[in-house]
């Protein structure tokens, strides 16, 4: 949020891989920052070394239930966004997702206070239309496994509507494609995560189907500065935009560029393909670009680094939750 004066910002889903990288930002650029989590999937790991800057402050609690603070701005992150985790208690998620959104939405309508729904890809479901652009309106199932997520956020997404056209309340809603980096959860059951913690182990590196269905990946540094971009447009524009890069790979591309990254003997195996699991996903930016002047700087190769570092230096500690992992 460039060229503004200081902010209160409330980021719920703080302490989540994207949440603590947001956090970091809205510190660097000199607002208060108010980090809500309920640590289901987040950690404090990723925000200790916040926890001494006077500017900011930690909060645990459960979005699904009301919370009563003073902000300007809130970030709504708060949601479990990997298939291992939002499948693990699949009421919760909608929960979160739901009653979050309502709660999230009656705090900024009592404040006035502009709010951000981290919204995501996963509304398109197993497109048919390729790439998605934001006036797709998505191919969901919704009584499959993912749908406790994918129409979860949809809905969210019409509450946010919703309330802008009943309450004239300042929204933006973000549709985020796939992301990777530091701070990723090592158990997320994402490909990137996946992959870098089975090539590091010199582990069989697992891969779905034949490996050709696609994905886009989009380094958190990029994805943080379209989400404050987004929160710093005028009223007019409110979205939904899609955040995310619009370079395809296929999978087993990138599970060749990760063993060949970290130098690892791993060698790839193949299992079948889980349910409603989409065979493309990329993001038309033209939206983002016109309105937000933003798209993707880091290149695959140098994020693939970075996060392999991070993992690297988790492996080296005996991290709690990579010892979970390999267990």
């Amino acid at each position: 949020m460039k060229g503004l004066t200081k902010q209160r910002v409330m980021v719920t889903g703080g302490a989540g891989f994207l949440g603590s990288h947001l956090c970091d930002r809205l510190i660097q650029q000199g607002h208060d920052v108010l980090c809500v989590d309920n640590f289901y999937t987040g950690t404090k790991d990723n925000i200790l070394h916040l926890t001494d800057e006077p500017r900011f402050e930690l909060m645990r609690h459960d979005v699904t239930f009301p919370l009563y603070v003073e902000v300007d701005r809130i970030f709504n992150l708060a949601c479990p966004a990997s298939p291992i985790h939002y499948q693990y208690d699949p009421v919760q998620t909608t929960k979160t997702s739901v009653h979050g959104a309502i709660n999230m939405l009656g705090l900024a309508k009592r404040l006035r206070a502009r709010i951000l729904q981290a919204s995501t890809s996963e509304v398109y479901g197993d497109p048919t239309v390729h790439p998605q652009r934001e006036d797709y309106w998505g191919h969901v199932n919704p009584t499959g496994f993912r749908a406790c997520y994918d129409e979860g956020k949809r809905c969210a997404e019409t509450l946010f509507f919703d309330y802008r056209r009943q309450h004239n309340l300042s929204i933006k809603v973000a549709r985020i494609f796939n992301t990777y980096g530091p701070r990723m959860h090592p158990q997320d059951g994402r490909v990137v995560s996946n992959f870098i913690m089975q090539a590091l182990r010199n582990k069989d590196i697992t891969v779905y189907g034949d490996g050709m269905q696609t994905r886009a990946f989009c380094y958190a540094d990029d994805l943080v500065e379209g989400l404050l971009r987004l929160m710093d447009t005028g009223d007019v524009f409110t979205g939904p935009v899609n955040l995310g890069n619009p370079a395809e790979l296929p999978v087993i591309d990138l599970a060749k560029r990760v063993i060949d990254l970290t130098g690892s003997a791993s060698q790839l195996v193949h299992q079948p393909l889980p349910e409603d699991d989409p065979m493309q996903r990329c993001p038309d930016i033209s939206l983002a670009q016109r309105a937000l002047d933003w798209e993707p700087r880091v290149d695959l190769d140098a994020g693939l680094r970075n996060t392999i570092r991070y993992f690297d230096q988790l492996l080296s500690a005996n991290d709690p939750r990579v010892l979970a992992a390999v267990a």
